[in-house]
């Protein structure tokens, strides 16, 4: 009886842990030295250079505290972490520590295109000492599904002319700009928490380019005491921020968007809500440049967007077709 009993506990040890790994990955890291490599930033260059198949790379529990490079010649890796919470990434770096600049801070830089990540955190804890990026994306049909990135100023930075990145259920904190760059960006059913009465977006979104940021069935969350959160300002002229369906917390400022001190963005920038709920949303007092709709009164295109529309008829393989 009691060998039986054991057999059944062996078995359901090995469903559970092949249900928390991926089939055959072709690279295992392990801080405990029972996978190929202890880091992951030696098995991303373990990677063939624009090897022409997918690679994937899962990676155990652990603190993994490296300033991770996936290089442009690292293309089409998946990243897969065991689990949410216990996967983390960690570095401290920050603009004014040795005056390295905001663009050498990251914890996680994406060069390479067709990267995937999923089920891990990436942190910045510099601390509240100005911008500190916790990942920085360059790469193109770049995506990410239940990440946390956790930082402050400038937490993530998607960049790239050109580029097209997606997140979905992903987890995404921080203070002022927390979302900045020119990229175009959809994020799918995430929750953006906001730590400090600032700006959640610094859009720099091309002139030439539609879309820039796309909220679409986002929460957006506050630490306790905050009062005027806005939703963006415009690091670039013709910044593009887009929220649909979007829900919205009584901290958001009624005017909903700032123009960074200067008048002229007001003829350009492209800021728009349709269909948003909660108490900071369809504010009367929004500003009267940017267009703030109910789901009814929303044009064709936002009522039935799908996030492909703004990444140009890619279908990103982590995509919410809801």
């Amino acid at each position: 009886m009691f060998k039986h009993f054991y057999v059944l506990l062996a078995f359901l040890s090995l469903c559970a842990a092949s249900m928390a790994q991926p089939n055959a990955p072709d690279i295992v890291v392990s801080k405990d030295g029972k996978g190929q490599f202890a880091s992951i930033q030696e098995a991303v260059l373990s990677v063939r250079d624009y090897k022409p198949s997918r690679t994937t790379i899962y990676v155990k529990d652990g603190l993994y505290e490296e300033k991770l490079l996936i290089p442009a010649n690292k293309c089409d890796i998946t990243i897969i972490g065991q689990s949410r919470d216990g996967v983390i990434i960690s570095h401290g770096d920050y603009a004014g520590l040795n005056n390295m600049g905001t663009f050498n801070t990251w914890t996680v830089r994406v060069d390479g295109d067709g990267i995937r990540m999923e089920n891990l955190t990436i942190r910045n804890t510099a601390g509240r000492v100005g911008q500190a990026v916790a990942l920085h994306v360059e790469g193109d049909k770049c995506e990410f599904a239940r990440v946390k990135l956790l930082g402050n100023q400038d937490t993530l930075f998607n960049g790239g002319n050109g580029s097209r990145q997606y997140f979905s259920q992903c987890y995404i904190e921080g203070t002022t700009d927390f979302l900045f760059g020119p990229a175009t960006v959809v994020m799918d059913y995430c929750e953006l928490h906001c730590k400090a009465d600032s700006y959640i977006t610094a859009a720099s979104t091309p002139a030439s380019v539609k879309w820039g940021y796309v909220l679409r069935h986002c929460d957006i969350t506050a630490d306790a005491g905050l009062a005027r959160v806005f939703l963006g300002r415009p690091w670039r002229e013709f910044a593009s921020v887009t929220l649909i369906d979007c829900s919205l917390p009584s901290c958001i400022a009624p005017e909903g968007w700032h123009n960074w001190g200067r008048a002229e963005n007001e003829q350009t920038a492209r800021y728009a809500e349709f269909g948003c709920k909660g108490e900071g949303s369809g504010s009367s007092a929004r500003v009267a440049w940017a267009t703030c709709a109910t789901a009814a009164d929303a044009p064709a295109d936002a009522v039935s967007f799908s996030p492909f529309d703004a990444v140009s008829g890619w279908t990103p393989a982590y995509s919410l077709k809801k």
